[in-house]
């Protein structure tokens, strides 16, 4: 991986880390939120990605990926322990996107969406592929200590890199990500109730 590369993955991973370790709706949450994603822009602009691409599907897969999500909260609602799992996995994720102005949440959130493509699947996925561009997402997102975040990172990191390299631009997982994530944020306080544990 060229420098330049490395050194934004280090940077954003570490304010990403640290925005995370923020009071959730605090301005200085904000603040490092914005200016993780900033990093990202930044160090995929290193290598300006191609933004071409399909606009329907994307949108759809968006959709459809939120639902598969959806289903699974439903399912695990069922089961008393993967119920228990769920809320602790969850916790601190509900924590920073019930906080706060939420216009703010959305912004910062669908801003860090648009940087996470540009850099992951613009430079990085044209430095070293698909497979690699998925673990480092993995890797960078560990930084949060979040098992729930983590997990999300490898499924849609490999959603969003196949899209990558199946449409040849970034415009297909820029677009599903920013619905995905635009859904997350709206929906998944009420899809996951903030009970405490029995």
């Amino acid at each position: 991986m060229k420098p330049a590369l490395g050194l934004t993955a280090a940077s954003g991973a570490g304010m990403l880390g640290w925005s995370l370790s923020r009071e959730p709706g605090s301005p200085q949450f904000f603040a490092a939120t914005g200016a993780t994603a900033a990093i990202w822009i930044a160090g995929g602009l290193t290598r300006p990605p191609d933004p071409g691409g399909p606009v329907l599907a994307p949108v759809a897969t968006g959709l459809g990926a939120f639902a598969v999500f959806r289903a699974g909260v439903a399912l695990a609602h069922r089961v008393p322990p993967l119920r228990r799992a769920l809320r602790r996995a969850l916790r601190g994720v509900l924590g920073y996107a019930t906080a706060g102005h939420r216009g703010a949440v959305l912004l910062t959130t669908l801003a860090n969406g648009v940087g996470e493509e540009v850099f992951f699947r613009g430079a990085v996925q044209q430095t070293v592929g698909p497979a690699g561009s998925t673990a480092l997402y993995v890797l960078v997102t560990a930084a949060t200590r979040n098992p729930a975040l983590v997990a999300a990172s490898a499924v849609m990191g490999a959603l969003f890199a196949w899209q990558r390299h199946a449409s040849g631009g970034v415009r297909a997982p820029l677009l599903t990500h920013l619905v995905w994530s635009a859904l997350m944020v709206w929906r998944l306080p009420t899809l996951v109730p903030r009970e405490p544990d029995p």
